[in-house]
């Protein structure tokens, strides 16, 4: 069955230009938010298109322009392993944006993933963003009312894998079915490990949603999320569609190929 996701899809010509344009969209959404309600709240992706994004972002005009002391930062999703940990999200994005641009310690909250205990770690971070987001005064500052207790980020950052899987919400795994829990320890069978992940539903309850995907590598996978069958199973990433807020997909020529009716530098709603 074919479902309309209502996205719109901007195509750049290689992944510089899509690491610039990301790094002003972060800039807008950061000048538009700290304005109107005081702070921004954004979630990041791991992965190599967020990276060359931060590295933008830690250089002129950004690293001077932007409100680095009103964003407060968070993460989709977190592998099993120390902070310090080759692999770990939050230590790539300390180490190309966070060390180089002047955001307090305080307003940086990672995935305590370096627990024994995947599902205590999952648990201590849904803690971590029910306290932000409900607890604070002013917690639901504009717009519509959470959905349920979720929390409502400005933006979150998405990356997109081959097999289709968004933060880690893998195919055929357990989290695809979370329902309205903030975040889970969900396992992945191929990697044989727990990965600490935002649910769909967290996500969806964004008022801004943003995917990076760039190289051929993904093209087929972007053909079939956005024009092909709704198969969330199968194409994680079809989950993704917020509630009241918007999706956008910045891409770069080589993944967007396979797709219907584009130029560089075009836009399309899927």
């Amino acid at each position: 069955m074919l479902q309309k996701s209502n996205a719109q899809v901007r195509v750049y010509r290689d992944p510089d230009e899509l690491a610039l344009k990301s790094a002003r969209l972060f800039a807008r959404r950061a000048d538009q938010y700290v304005i109107g309600c005081g702070r921004f709240t954004v979630a990041l992706s791991g992965g190599s298109t967020p990276k060359a994004m931060f590295s933008v972002l830690a250089a002129e005009p950004f690293l001077d322009t932007v409100p680095w002391s009103s964003i407060y930062f968070f993460w989709g999703d977190e592998r099993c392993v120390p902070p310090d940990h080759s692999d770990s999200n939050y230590r790539m994005t300390r180490e190309v944006l966070l060390s180089k641009v002047p955001v307090p310690p305080q307003n940086v909250f990672r995935i305590p993933a370096e627990l024994p205990d995947p599902e205590k770690a999952a648990g201590e971070y849904a803690t971590t963003l029910t306290q932000f987001f409900l607890s604070e005064p002013g917690a639901n500052r504009t717009g519509t009312a959470p959905l349920s207790n979720l929390p409502r980020f400005d933006l979150i950052f998405l990356g997109m894998g081959p097999d289709g899987h968004t933060a880690s919400l893998f195919p055929h795994t357990a989290a695809l079915e979370a329902g309205d829990q903030i975040a889970v320890a969900n396992y992945v069978e191929k990697f044989k490990t727990h990965r600490i992940t935002m649910t769909a539903a967290t996500i969806n309850n964004a008022r801004n949603v943003t995917f990076l995907a760039a190289g051929q590598d993904k093209a087929e996978t972007l053909r079939n999320v956005l024009e092909g069958n709704y198969q969330p199973d199968v194409y994680p990433s079809q989950l993704i569609r917020p509630h009241n807020g918007t999706l956008l997909w910045l891409v770069d020529e080589a993944a967007a190929r396979l797709l219907g009716g584009f130029s560089e530098g075009g836009s399309k709603q899927a």
